[in-house]
């Protein structure tokens, strides 16, 4: 059941275009909230959540129709270096969910009256281990290894009942194999999105090779990209479409470029809502923005979108 409606995302896709909404850990840094820790945002489910609710509803309010779970860096894992016990991490994984729920509710109550849906964010192994390795992705673990760490979570996050499981920022093949294996007898569906350099995944594998893994994936409702330049997304688009005749997802970076060792943002923003024009006659059907893409930014989004 969605948040809204009795309409699945998948079949909104069928009859045009769905607005995503953009990065959640700007939202948070610009009302003051600090995410230098290595949970990121993942943090503030156990500290702050309404903060959370917050920065979802301000999307909704933007224009985006879809509402990304806080949860990428959210693992077993990752909250056991932190002392959390499994029982509680499960919880704040279940919370994630219910906080964007929250959010598309209070949006309804202030005269939001589009459908609204959650994607409970599957970020990738990477992310865990917030070194980076997220964006070149080849940790050295077999694709069943990566099976077995994702799983537990997808489990997990499945119950929650979102509408959607974004299996996104992935970098290589490897990990999209796990990731296609995990999603297996959920009953939750899920987008799969490669975080790409050209026409390459991080990891170097050609985009056709990539997409082609969730051609016959009865699970995947679009495949795309998501967390790279907006100058790549164009040609990734054309790709996807072409390869797994699926719906395409797609929600670039700013064009901002990150510094790990300054730990901040350089560059100018590449990212600009006429863009989206072009990514939708090319096959996109779900549009939003990532990392540094704001409640402004998607607002552009959906009034090109919607006319």
């Amino acid at each position: 059941m969605t948040s809204s409606t009795s309409r699945t995302l998948a079949d909104a896709l069928t009859t045009g275009t769905v607005v995503l909404d953009g990065g959640m850990s700007n939202q948070l840094e610009s009302a003051g909230h600090d995410l230098s820790d290595e949970l990121w945002s993942a943090r503030l489910l156990a500290e702050r959540p309404e903060a959370i609710v917050e920065a979802h509803l301000g999307y909704f309010e933007a224009g985006a129709d879809v509402a990304i779970t806080s949860s990428y860096q959210a693992t077993f894992e990752g909250f056991a270096k932190r002392g959390i016990p499994r029982e509680r991490a499960a919880e704040l994984l279940g919370l994630s969910v219910e906080l964007a729920r929250e959010a598309a509710r209070r949006a309804h109550a202030k005269g939001v009256r589009r459908p609204l849906w959650v994607a409970a964010s599957v970020g990738p192994y990477g992310a865990m281990l917030a070194d980076g390795s997220e964006y070149r992705g080849r940790y050295g673990l077999s694709v069943a290894e990566l099976e077995r760490f994702h799983r537990p979570r997808l489990e997990v996050l499945a119950a929650a009942a979102p509408d959607v499981l974004a299996l996104e920022t992935v970098p290589d093949t490897d990990e999209a194999r796990a990731l296609l294996r995990a999603v297996r007898g959920l009953g939750v569906p899920a987008w799969l999105s490669y975080s790409v350099a050209g026409d390459r995944t991080r990891a170097g594998q050609p985009l056709e090779e990539a997409f082609a893994l969730a051609a016959d994936a009865d699970e995947v409702i679009a495949v795309g990209v998501n967390c790279c330049a907006p100058e790549d997304v164009a040609g990734a688009v054309e790709t996807a479409a072409r390869v797994t005749g699926k719906p395409v997802v797609v929600y670039p970076n700013s064009g901002e470029v990150w510094d790990g060792r300054e730990r901040a943002w350089s560059g100018r923003s590449s990212f600009t809502a006429e863009q989206v024009t072009g990514w939708e006659t090319a096959g996109a059907r779900l549009i939003g923005g990532c990392c540094r893409v704001g409640p402004g930014a998607i607002a552009g989004i959906a009034e090109s979108l919607r006319g």
